[in-house]
């Protein structure tokens, strides 16, 4: 028996044809699948990455901005978006905001809000519970909230559907007390 087993062993060894073809068939598929699953899902973390990276830009250059900001330059913010997170017509949306706290309120009151696409603007009731995600400030003190919404729709579908990606930031006036903006 153990003779069988060891001729047995040596012809499997010294045997060189191989079945490349049946082997690739079974594992290819496998591979590729998991190469665009891996492909959708670090596309989509890049885009998210990508939509923040670009909020934050847009609230940098309100916080700088020393004149009047109407609504040329919101246009300009809002196409700045859209250049950066390559999104066009309604898959992208900008809402730039202006508050204001009021310590004797105790409340953000909203000082005026742009809005570009899709989103609807605060209204003057207050921030729609924004209360929570902005900081602690003192009174009079203002922040430029940059709210931007992309729509990401992945190349290859793999389980994962289309969604929005929501970004938020906030920014204080830089190089003035109280920010500009003509009505």
């Amino acid at each position: 028996m153990m003779r069988f087993l060891k001729i047995r062993a040596a012809a499997f060894t010294a045997d060189t044809r191989g079945h490349i073809n049946a082997e690739a068939i079974i594992v290819l598929p496998v591979l590729l699948a998991l190469f665009g699953v891996g492909w959708v899902f670090f596309d989509a973390f890049r885009q998210q990455n990508v939509s923040q990276k670009a909020n934050y830009a847009i609230s940098d250059i309100l916080s700088r901005q020393t004149d009047y900001i109407d609504d040329g330059f919101i246009d300009s913010t809002y196409n700045l978006f859209q250049t950066l997170t390559k999104t066009d017509g309604p898959e992208g949306s900008l809402r730039v905001s202006l508050v204001e706290y009021d310590e004797a309120e105790g409340a953000w009151t909203i000082i005026w809000s742009r809005t570009r696409s899709g989103s609807g603007t605060l209204d003057g009731a207050g921030p729609d519970g924004l209360e929570t995600r902005l900081p602690p400030v003192v009174d009079g003190d203002q922040l430029f909230v940059v709210e931007t919404v992309d729509r990401y729709a992945p190349a290859l579908q793999v389980g994962l559907d289309g969604f929005d990606i929501t970004t938020f930031s906030f920014t204080r006036p830089r190089y003035a007390a109280k920010a500009a903006a003509s009505s």
